[in-house]
């Protein structure tokens, strides 16, 4: 759902934060609302200039406020062991992306929780500044907005349907009762599913209704809600195909291998290196250097291509992510969502095999659906 041309704005906690391109629209948006139609209406006789100042220090607030919520996730997965990759903030708000599943249905519980908790302290320490404020000042105009927004996203977020946290919650406790993670995520995902299901339905009779603009806003959550309950569906059907299954059943035995005195701009032509085709493993006499990558390009400047060599900028074999032939190809799976990974070398006594690709692992999960009659697709 996120673009992958996010910008990078710093790090809170060791944690990367990243804002989505979509999140510029809204910040936009959003202050053209509060600016000429929000403040306005609540507080009249400013400057006209006030309120634009205004809307622009609130749509900022609103981001912090959503940022805070996804820190509060992001402590608590730590907390467990869980890694967190970054923080993004988009159109529909903010998301932490979380490396891998929560250990134990209580992690699942607490992990969830934590940012409608920071939402709700929010939400009352806003409500409980506006006495002290100066009554039509900015300051209050700005504490009543966000107790009410932060308030909101409360509410929100722990409606039953996953992914949302509500849902994530829903899921923690089936789990518990179920002992089993993956049967709690499919029926928490149909949940979200119906969730985003009535949420289109309301945007559509919306519409109907004459209220365009809201309608098409609520059913586009709704779009956006079922869609991420079904990938999360999908991903668990997955996992259940790929289990007792090797990585030498879906690996492909063809990659690029280059020697390491190859220069950038060479290596650059290679077919093999397109983007989102597999990387190519580096070697000097036979022996596995490393991996380098169609990224590995991006932090050399094209006027040093031609004189510097792939040996200078691969991951070397000492960091590299690479799993065994007998790999179980759940496990692969797993890592390569940890780390973000599109491919994996496959290694057997001190040698590349094989690579394992996103690819590779979506013909595979079709190839057995198919034998089931089934219709599988990769999740959106």
């Amino acid at each position: 759902m996120l673009s992958r041309h996010a910008v990078p704005v710093g790090r809170i906690l060791g944690i990367p934060i990243d804002l989505d391109p979509s999140w510029f629209l809204v910040f936009a948006l959003l202050t053209w609302t509060l600016a000429v139609g929000y403040y306005p209406a609540e507080f009249k006789n400013w400057p006209a200039l006030e309120y634009w100042i205004v809307g622009a220090i609130t749509a900022c607030c609103l981001y912090g406020s959503v940022l805070l919520h996804e820190l509060g996730h992001s402590v608590v997965a730590r907390r467990y062991g869980i890694p967190v990759r970054r923080i993004t903030l988009f159109i529909f708000g903010g998301v932490a992306q979380i490396a891998s599943e929560p250990p134990s249905p209580g992690a699942e519980f607490w992990v969830a929780i934590a940012g409608p908790v920071v939402s709700a302290f929010l939400a009352a320490g806003f409500r409980l500044a506006e006495p002290a404020l100066p009554s039509g000042s900015a300051l209050l105009a700005l504490a009543r907005y966000l107790a009410y927004i932060n308030g909101a996203l409360l509410l929100f977020n722990l409606i039953p349907g996953f992914p949302l946290d509500g849902g994530r919650i829903f899921r923690a406790v089936v789990w518990r009762f179920t002992r089993s993670m993956r049967r709690a995520t499919v029926v928490a995902g149909n949940v979200g599913r119906f969730v985003g299901f009535l949420f289109i339905l309301t945007g559509v009779w919306k519409i109907f209704g004459g209220s365009l603009i809201n309608g098409m806003w609520i059913a586009f959550i709704g779009w956006f809600l079922e869609s991420a309950a079904l990938a999360q569906i999908q991903l668990q059907t997955a996992h259940a195909l790929l289990a007792g299954h090797t990585v030498a059943e879906s690996m492909d035995r063809r990659y690029a291998e280059i020697d390491a005195d190859t220069a950038l701009n060479a290596l650059r032509e290679d077919p093999l290196l397109r983007p989102g085709e597999p990387s190519a493993v580096v070697t000097s006499g036979g022996r596995v250097l490393g991996l380098v990558s169609p990224h590995s390009f991006e932090e050399v400047p094209r006027a040093k291509w031609p004189t510097t060599p792939v040996a200078e900028v691969m991951i070397p074999l000492s960091r590299m992510k690479w799993v065994r032939p007998d790999t179980d190809l759940e496990a692969a799976l797993e890592v390569m969502e940890r780390d973000g990974l599109h491919q994996l070398p496959v290694m057997e006594d001190g040698q590349v095999v094989g690579m394992l690709t996103r690819s590779n692992l979506i013909g595979f999960l079709r190839g057995l659906r198919s034998r089931n009659g089934e219709h599988w697709s990769p999740a959106r």
